[in-house]
């Protein structure tokens, strides 16, 4: 499975990562590096928080989409 991830970069210090088809899947880092390592743990463990949710995102019923605004 391939997800888009969106990483930030802190005024503080660090980066965060989260991903928009996982509603609350969020984590940061020190590093870029870190917080993509961060993040892909994050995705695994809310996977499996969310098994029921697992099935939807094969659903032929949902569709990611880009738009132009």
């Amino acid at each position: 499975m391939e997800l888009k991830i969106v990483v930030e970069e802190c005024e503080e210090g660090g980066h965060t990562a989260s991903v928009p088809f996982l509603p609350g899947c969020i984590s940061e880092g020190d590093t870029y590096d870190e917080t993509i390592e961060n993040i892909k743990d994050a995705v695994n463990l809310y996977l499996r928080a969310v098994t029921k949710e697992t099935d939807l995102l094969r659903s032929e019923k949902r569709r990611v989409v880009g738009i132009a605004i």
